[in-house]
């Protein structure tokens, strides 16, 4: 890549001062983390921006400056503020098209729900997106942050309106972090809502609070701990299994042979956050292994980049990745070494 730097000028109308300290964010903080995260220096006076910085970066920079700027747009006469977070989703957007421009992309596809048209933010979610469009079970596997769940249960509330089905059965483990359910105070129901309150939170803001409980009278959408999927045969449902690492083997083939005729599944978890006895194996790690060849089958993987979160969260995602990295290969240092010895030992042995 070449060194030499240029600059742009751009000059963002309507000359709104408040829209304009909108979009600079208080003390300049949302134009600062443009800077940090494309690599340019911004200056500006009133309406006039200056970008320092190679070519790409300025033509990204300026791109984001006047995608953002639309977004302070009074609404209803109400000026809006840009926070943190859509800066860093913005600016994730643009960093991510570049990396992905030479490539072929999969068909971007828009779930509509209550809320709006939800849009995948970064490839990876698109191509989730468009293989739970497209596959009859479909595996999203990845850090936390990474939308896995989200969409899953976007495109099950998109389904149902569009009648591809006739309900939603959202489902997961419900014993996490050591803790059995005897542990915890109140009846079944009581015991289990904790576990599910990230589903029910995700229906409630595309469907609202009132449809959701309207539907869940009328069995219309259903959410249950994974133990009572057994003996079932869901038709015409669209299932969601998460925290899909937590399950066992068993429980995870009990959970596919399940799925019966014009249903849909999505699976989530995370493969670095099992709360499972250490003697026990993961479902979700186990599937990885056995149905990776299945070509109805789809497996998206995750990574630290795709956290749509707080930009803190993808580098706690990687510190503890790094961590594991060495550890694992302190521990295979550790093998190795130890192999030695015993070769020598036995080598000593065999010539006296």
């Amino acid at each position: 890549m070449s060194n030499k730097l240029t600059a742009m000028d751009l000059y963002l109308e309507p000359a709104d001062t408040r829209r304009l300290a909108s979009l600079c964010g208080p003390f300049d903080d949302n134009i600062k983390q443009i800077e940090r995260r494309i690599g340019v220096e911004i200056s500006y006076r009133n309406n006039h921006f200056r970008i320092v910085g190679q070519p790409q970066g300025c033509l990204s920079a300026t791109q984001l400056l006047k995608t953002l700027y639309v977004e302070t747009a009074p609404v209803k006469g109400n000026l809006p503020d840009l926070d943190p977070e859509q800066v860093h989703i913005a600016i994730q957007e643009t960093v991510s098209l570049e990396a992905d421009a030479d490539s072929e992309q999969p068909k971007e596809h828009f779930i509509k729900t209550r809320k709006g048209v939800i849009k995948p933010r970064n490839p990876n979610q698109t191509q989730y997106v468009s293989n739970i469009v497209r596959h009859d079970i479909s595996f999203g596997i990845g850090p936390a942050g990474t939308g896995k769940t989200y969409l899953a249960v976007a495109a099950a509330v998109d389904a149902l309106e569009r009648q591809e089905v006739r309900r939603i059965l959202l489902t997961r483990p419900a014993v996490e972090a050591g803790e059995k359910l005897g542990f915890l105070p109140g009846d079944l129901s009581q015991k289990v809502d904790p576990y599910l309150r990230p589903l029910y939170d995700a229906l409630f803001e595309m469907l609202g609070f009132e449809k959701v409980e309207r539907l869940i009278e009328k069995s219309v959408i259903e959410i249950a701990p994974l133990a009572y999927m057994r003996g079932r045969t869901l038709n015409d449902a669209f299932i969601i299994l998460d925290e899909s690492q937590n399950t066992t083997v068993e429980q995870m083939k009990m959970f596919l042979t399940r799925i019966g005729f014009n249903s849909k599944a999505v699976i989530t978890g995370d493969i670095t956050q099992i709360d499972l006895p250490k003697h026990v194996k993961s479902g979700l790690r186990h599937c990885i292994e056995v149905l990776s060849e299945v070509d109805e089958i789809s497996f998206n993987f995750f990574q630290s980049k795709d956290v749509v979160r707080h930009p803190v969260v993808a580098r706690i995602v990687e510190a503890y990745e790094k961590h594991e990295q060495l550890e694992q290969a302190a521990k295979a240092a550790k093998e190795r070494a130890r192999e030695q010895r015993e070769s020598v030992t036995e080598t000593n042995h065999h010539e006296s």
